[in-house]
Formats: C-alpha cells, sequence, structure tokens
C-alpha cells in the first residue's frame, strides 16, 4: 500500500504560468485573500451530522472584521459566479467560514446564503499553490469535467464540487443493497487510469467525491478528484494509482470481484480514448500550459530521477531517460498512454 510520509513543498506561481493565467482568464482582482481570512478571534470544532470529527474548525472573527469580510466574500462569490455583476451581493450573506488544519493548503470553505430563499453554496479560498494550478488546469481540460477557479496574488478560489465524500461513501454506502456495483467498479478504473496518464497524486478517499445521477432506471456514477496539490510531485509511480492507497481498498476488491481483465481492459481504453480525443480538442491550450510546466519547478530534482526510472520500468521504455523536469515527463507519459488508446 502506499504512504506519504513528507508534507508537500509548496511552489510560487512563476511568470509564465502567471500569463497563462491571464491569458485564459483564470487571474481576477479579489476584494478578499487568503491573508485576510487568516485574522480570526479563534474557533471550534465543527461535527457532522452524526457526530463526527469533520477535520474542520469553524471560526469567528471581531465584529469589525466580520462586516469587511462578509461584504468581501460575496463579492469574491458573485465575481466566481456571475463573472463580476455585483447586482446580486444585496441579498447574499457569508454566514459561516471554516478552516481546515489537515493537509497541504489548509483551505477555508465559505458558506454564501441567499436571503431570499435560504439556499445555500460554499466555495474555498486556498493560498496559491503551482502545483495546483497545474492540477486543476489538467483536470479542466482532460478529464469530463469543467472546473471554476480563480487566482489573485498568492490566493485561489475556487466553486465546490458536489458530491458524496469517498470515504464517507465506502463507508456507509458501498455496501447498499440498491447500490449499483458494477457501474462504481467501471467509474473507479476510469478514474485509476485518468490520475495515472495525467499524474495526479494522493488519491485517498477522502481526495475526491462520488458524483451520483438519477436515470430513469437506475443511477450514474462519476467519481471526482477535489484536491489536486499533489499533481505530478510525488517520485513513486504507485503515488499516481488510486488503486494503491490503503482507504481504496474495499472499492479495488469490489472491481477485483464484478471485473474481469478483458473488462478492465476496456474501460481503461475508452477512458484514454476520452481523454485523447479532449486533448485534441483543447491541443492548444493543452500545448501552452504543458510548456509552462516544463519550465517550472514542481518537485525536488530526487523525485523527478525517481519517476523517470520506474515509469521506464512501466513502459518498458528508456524514453523518459532524456527528460529534465516533471513537465518533461507529464508530456511524455500523456502521449504515451494516449497513442495506446489510438492504436488500441
Amino acid at each position: 500500500m502506499t504512504l506519504i510520509t513528507k508534507k508537500k513543498i509548496t511552489y510560487a506561481i512563476q511568470a509564465p504560468l502567471r500569463t497563462y493565467l491571464q491569458h485564459y482568464d483564470r487571474e481576477a482582482t479579489l476584494p478578499v485573500t487568503y491573508q485576510d481570512l487568516t485574522r480570526s478571534s479563534g474557533s471550534y470544532p465543527l461535527a457532522d451530522r452524526q457526530g463526527r470529527d469533520t477535520m474542520w474548525e469553524t471560526v469567528f472573527y471581531e465584529p469589525q472584521t466580520l462586516r469587511e469580510l462578509g461584504t468581501g466574500l460575496a463579492e469574491v462569490y458573485a465575481i466566481l459566479k456571475t463573472g463580476g455583476d455585483l447586482s446580486f451581493t444585496e441579498h447574499l450573506l457569508a454566514d459561516r467560514v471554516d478552516y481546515c488544519r489537515f493537509g497541504n493548503s489548509n483551505p477555508f470553505r465559505v458558506r454564501i446564503v441567499n436571503q431570499l430563499n435560504d439556499n445555500y453554496d460554499y466555495f474555498y479560498v486556498k493560498r496559491a499553490d503551482a502545483s495546483r494550478v497545474y492540477g486543476l488546469e489538467l483536470e479542466h481540460l482532460l478529464s469530463p469535467n469543467s472546473l471554476n477557479y480563480l487566482v489573485f496574488g498568492d490566493t485561489i478560489i475556487e466553486e465546490h464540487i458536489v458530491g458524496i465524500p469517498g470515504d464517507d461513501f465506502i463507508r456507509d454506502r458501498l455496501a447498499a443493497p440498491h447500490l449499483n456495483q458494477v457501474r462504481i467498479a467501471k467509474e473507479f478504473v476510469k478514474f485509476n487510469e485518468r490520475c495515472f496518464a495525467r499524474l495526479l497524486g494522493d488519491m485517498r478517499a477522502y481526495n475526491y467525491v462520488i458524483d451520483v445521477t438519477p436515470d430513469f432506471e437506475d443511477e450514474q456514477y462519476r467519481v471526482r478528484a477535489i484536491d489536486f496539490d499533489q499533481q505530478c510531485y510525488e517520485g513513486k509511480k504507485t503515488m499516481y494509482l488510486p488503486q494503491y492507497f490503503k482507504d481504496n481498498r474495499a472499492v479495488v476488491q469490489l472491481c477485483s470481484r464484478l471485473l474481469n481483465a478483458e473488462t478492465t481492459r476496456q474501460y481503461q481504453t475508452e477512458e484514454r480514448a476520452l481523454m485523447a480525443r479532449r486533448a485534441r480538442s483543447e491541443r492548444y491550450r493543452l500545448k501552452d500550459l504543458i510548456d509552462c510546466l516544463r519550465r517550472d519547478e514542481v518537485s525536488p530534482p530526487e523525485k523527478v530521477e525517481q519517476l523517470k526510472a520506474q515509469l521506464n520500468l512501466h513502459h518498458h521504455t528508456d524514453q523518459f531517460r532524456r527528460c529534465r523536469s516533471m513537465g518533461d515527463i507529464v508530456r511524455l507519459n500523456l502521449k504515451l498512454m494516449l497513442t495506446k488508446a489510438k492504436k488500441e
């Protein structure tokens, strides 16, 4: 099983990536930054409906600070959702801010309430990290999921990704009698393939969600990553394969029981073919992104060398030996994986 023993290094957004973000409308001037939200007066633990610890804390602020932040956070939500039309902010209220000490990004989660109908939504405020930005962009370009986020200086604002947290789903729903287990197994195989092709790591169960969609006869499922800090950072190949994480074991066993080798290979080929189609349709934007990544430093040199050696063994090649950066590795791994889909 795969283990992570050290916290990931944070990498600043460099000029080429910043230019990319400006060109593709991912950068905006925001009234509230990550640093502003750190001025809290205290916090208390946040439990779920069953009374379990959520790893989140609800933070509170001095009255004057709260008034300033409340107005600013409503405007941030409008910029994220409506492109900056602030006319909607009059009836929006930031009624709760949560903070997570666990993980790499230490995010804030903001709950926004529409006071006209009490409907609420969330968005996240995180410290900007180049790895995370590359992960978000590759997800947006190569997965079936569009992502909405903005960058301002050292702050990232991310839209909430709807779904049941993977650890909750495995614990509470995987054995439910109505669950279509074959479809869950199929989607996990596809998710596993997507992560490995674009080298997204650390997909432990709490770093992805299950999006459940009722169909006319049954349910459809999609496994969606929600954490992108470990984009092409680790040196171990198994870090990019969700099947090797201990807390995914129950789903892996489900796949082994319900899918034979030929069916698994079919689903892997399907996913690579879809990724190849998306890569072709976004070829210019994808090239711009990969060019930035190839010139950037997003992992220590020893991890780059380790991953080169392991991917050479995996693909039965020596082409990775010529790679000089994680960006080179991602580019070549995508090329080999997606070309393989075309041949099959």
